[in-house]
């Protein structure tokens, strides 16, 4: 079956990190086994964040060094800051999804820091990384809890930062789950005409049950590129009022249903919610 969208799962990741359970190393390979089986071939398996900050994402190395490694399957992580990228690149991560916000209130209760201070620590930690292969995420792109709506000229101001030290592989993140389609709409389109070599993929969120919506403007945009977790789990522990991921059993239902081609099995897509259920079941409370 051809490729005609590209699903990377977040579960093991965004999908887990706002549970009330730790799930343990050997368990989220067993989700990663799964999602593998159901033909899902980009996957990001791990944060290296502050684990006493959230615990969920604690032994990011050790996943690491036992995740499988099929042909055609590519793995990445998400950091930070410079010390979440000298984790992950020491653990031998073969792509690294750098974050910012594009909002200040969100990029403070997240980071720690304002965006243009998160931006120069990681201009340089690209840098001094030339050797690894790094993709830009920009979280709270349309809406942030804290400073209301993201203009599309904001929005470019970040992707373009990003840009400018050398990533134009962006995700843009509706963080919240409650952008309008039609907000998203203008926005990725203000960052295609500023960055036209830039390739965008969208990781949405689903408070209002919008979400597809949101998925079929951005594929009559030519946006082939999609973050989903499997079972609809997800949120951000640092953004009151998240929700959800988009579940990727749903968007790929929507998908088939278009006539899209995404290369993943529903049956065994099942059976790794149903693992990721387990999972979470078996998983020790954070507190």
């Amino acid at each position: 079956m051809s490729r005609d969208v590209q699903i990377t799962d977040v579960v093991m990741r965004d999908g887990l990190q706002d549970e009330p359970a730790v799930v343990s190393v050997p368990d989220r390979l067993r989700i990663a086994d799964a999602l593998v089986a159901a033909g899902i071939t980009r996957v990001e398996a791990a944060s290296f964040v502050n684990p006493a900050r959230v615990p969920q994402m604690s032994g990011a190395e050790e996943l690491v060094a036992g995740l499988p490694h099929p042909p055609g399957v590519r793995w990445s992580a998400l950091a930070l800051n410079r010390r979440g990228v000298d984790r992950a690149v020491a653990a031998g991560v073969p792509e690294v999804c750098l974050v910012v916000s594009a909002a200040e209130g969100h990029s403070r209760a997240n980071a720690g820091r304002g965006v243009r201070e998160a931006l120069a620590d990681l201009a340089e930690v690209v840098e001094d990384n030339p050797h690894v292969r790094f993709t830009g995420g920009v979280a709270t792109a349309f809406v942030c809890p804290f400073d209301g709506e993201v203009t599309p000229q904001r929005l470019t101001e970040v992707a373009t930062a990003y840009a400018d030290i050398g990533i134009t592989r962006l995700g843009l993140a509706d963080t919240l789950g409650t952008a309008d389609p039609q907000h998203v709409g203008r926005s990725v389109g203000a960052v295609r005409d500023a960055l036209p070599e830039a390739t965008i993929g969208l990781h949405l969120h689903n408070a209002l049950g919008q979400a597809l919506r949101t998925v079929d403007l951005a594929l009559d945009l030519g946006i082939t590129r999609f973050d989903a977790a499997a079972g609809g789990y997800g949120g951000c522990p640092f953004a009151p009022g998240a929700h959800g991921n988009i579940a990727t059993e749903t968007l790929v239902e929507h998908l088939h249903r278009r006539g899209v081609a995404t290369g993943i099995d529903a049956s065994l897509l099942a059976d790794a919610v149903a693992v990721v259920e387990d999972a979470l079941h078996r998983g020790s409370p954070t507190s």
